[in-house]
């Protein structure tokens, strides 16, 4: 049964590609409240050495939807946000390691090899309502579980950080 339902939750995930990649350069500062700052980045800044982002700044890199289940959460969701992928190749990132930070300081280390086509978000909404940092937001980092299993591992899991308001580039 319980497989039968990751089957049907596989079949029914839902990926929507809608714009598509900006440069560094390109990158506005932001002009209301910053949710994200990026760190670290060879070829990147907007204010002083980082890459801040607010949320309109965030989803012109590129805004995804993808509906899966998590083991946080009960059904299915829909989430919407960034594709780690947009976000790193607006870095011109090809390899390292990205150090993601929440607001409390909890940190995980996601490779840059994890950011591929059809792989994690940036969430910045959930079932279409943008996430109180109570509801695990602002930003949360999403795989797309249910369409492989590759995403459906501790290791995965670890990495999927909530509260995000920071990353780094550290290699």
């Amino acid at each position: 049964m319980f497989t039968r339902f990751f089957a049907f939750a596989a079949a029914t995930c839902v990926v929507l590609t809608t714009a598509g990649a900006v440069r560094a350069d390109d990158v506005p500062s932001p002009s209301g409240d910053v949710i994200l700052t990026v760190s670290g980045a060879p070829e990147a800044a907007n204010v002083g050495d980082t890459i801040q982002f607010d949320r309109d700044t965030l989803a012109a890199l590129g805004m995804e939807t993808i509906e899966t289940t998590t083991i946080w959460t009960e059904g299915p969701q829909t989430f919407e946000g960034v594709p780690l992928v947009n976000l790193v190749e607006m870095m011109g990132l090809s390899d390292g390691i990205l150090s993601a930070t929440a607001i409390n300081d909890y940190a995980v280390e996601i490779p840059v090899e994890d950011a591929v086509e059809g792989g994690p978000i940036i969430a910045m909404t959930l079932n279409g309502e943008e996430m109180s940092v109570r509801d695990k937001g602002p930003l949360w980092v999403i795989y797309p579980y249910d369409s492989s299993s590759d995403y459906r591992t501790e290791v995965i899991y670890s990495r999927s950080i909530w509260q995000l308001d920071r990353i780094s580039v550290v290699e």
